[in-house]
């Protein structure tokens, strides 16, 4: 018996000694609220609206989840998810998105939900993975701080196609014979009382006016010339009536962003879908970015059967997963917040900033 707990003791002592030492994976959970976390959502939600093909820009409403890993050799990752809301301003304004409103739940507001992994080097924030989604509210939700107010209706709606022809058609005819084309219809919605049908549209300039062309399509279109259009379509008993405003504006190229080193060598073929990333232990955070990350610009799908433009397809993560998926899991938690007696505070979610959708 005693030789069979000396035999254990030294089992035991062996284990200790030939444990791996000061290889553990130190990350660190910071507060949702804090301002560099803060500044790291920012940084995403520019990205989001620099890079936007069509729709609206959105703006940070609620920091959920943050990781911060270490990234060999240099810098930090921060692993983030956030919520955004949808603004008034259509991706292709220029105006900053500090100055654009937010729309509200009696508008039919939309939520986007979205994934990001920023690199912090030398005091600077570069995206290097982002997935997103959107939805709009529900219905049920709308009606409960607004009884009738109008809905969303899928962009292909018959009753909103019509309305975004006929507001062209009025804008063209007021518009000293220049032809515009349509480019985009953005948001619709019929309304009950007076029946009617409010739409939200782009249209592109072309480089000739009606007299010097017989179609629209056989004008060559200004890549950098567009119109924002709102209009509304109200049927009357001897017709319609369209009443539509349109502001035209030159979008702003998008910014470069910079890229972490080995990131331009590295293929430009998705190694794995993002949506099946290994996960994990139970319990654990999510798996450290070891290996350089990269960002594709997916193409995007136009929603015409969709009451909205779905974020789902406008970015494409792409994470190459080889060395990651080869680290051993010694995580060894640190906190950048101080652990002071007392019952703990959530350091996740954050506050919102607008309203909850």
């Amino acid at each position: 018996m005693k030789s069979l707990v000396l035999l254990l003791c030294l089992a035991q002592l062996w284990g200790c000694h030939s444990a791996p030492q000061g290889q553990g994976l130190h990350y660190r959970q910071l507060n949702c609220d804090d301002p560099e976390t803060e500044e790291a959502a920012l940084v995403a939600v520019d990205y989001i609206n620099q890079n936007l093909p069509s729709g609206y820009k959105h703006t940070l409403n609620q920091i959920d989840k943050v990781t911060v890993w270490p990234r060999r050799p240099f810098g930090e990752v921060f692993h983030m998810e956030i919520d955004t809301l949808e603004t008034t301003c259509h991706a292709l304004d220029p105006t900053p998105v500090a100055n654009c409103s937010v729309r509200q739940l009696t508008e039919h507001a939309v939520e986007g939900d979205c994934d990001f992994r920023l690199l912090k080097l030398n005091g600077q924030f570069s995206v290097i993975y982002a997935k997103c989604d959107s939805s709009p509210d529900s219905a049920e939700d709308v009606r409960k701080v607004c009884q009738h107010c109008p809905l969303l209706a899928p962009l292909n709606d018959t009753r909103v196609v019509h309305a975004a022809d006929a507001a062209l058609a009025a804008f063209n005819a007021q518009n000293n014979g220049s032809v515009f084309q349509l480019e985009e219809i953005s948001r619709g919605q019929p309304v009950p009382l007076p029946p009617s049908t409010y739409v939200e549209f782009t249209m592109s300039a072309p480089d000739c006016v009606a007299k010097e062309a017989t179609e629209a399509a056989k004008c060559n279109l200004l890549a950098k010339k567009y119109g924002f259009c709102k209009a509304t379509l109200t049927e009357k008993l001897n017709g319609e009536e369209v009443a539509v405003t349109c502001r035209m504006f030159q979008p702003q190229p998008a910014a470069p962003q910079p890229q972490p080193e080995g990131a331009d060598a590295a293929g430009l073929t998705p190694a794995v879908d993002p949506d099946v990333l290994a996960s994990p232990p139970s319990g654990m955070a999510a798996s450290p970015p070891d290996s350089p990350l990269l960002l594709l610009g997916a193409s995007q799908v136009l929603p015409s059967h969709q009451a909205h433009y779905d974020r789902r397809h406008t970015f494409l993560g792409v994470v190459s997963m080889e060395s990651a998926l080869g680290e051993a899991w010694h995580l060894q938690k640190t906190h950048a917040v101080g652990a002071a007696a007392g019952p703990a505070i959530p350091l996740c979610p954050g506050r919102i900033r607008h309203f909850k959708v």
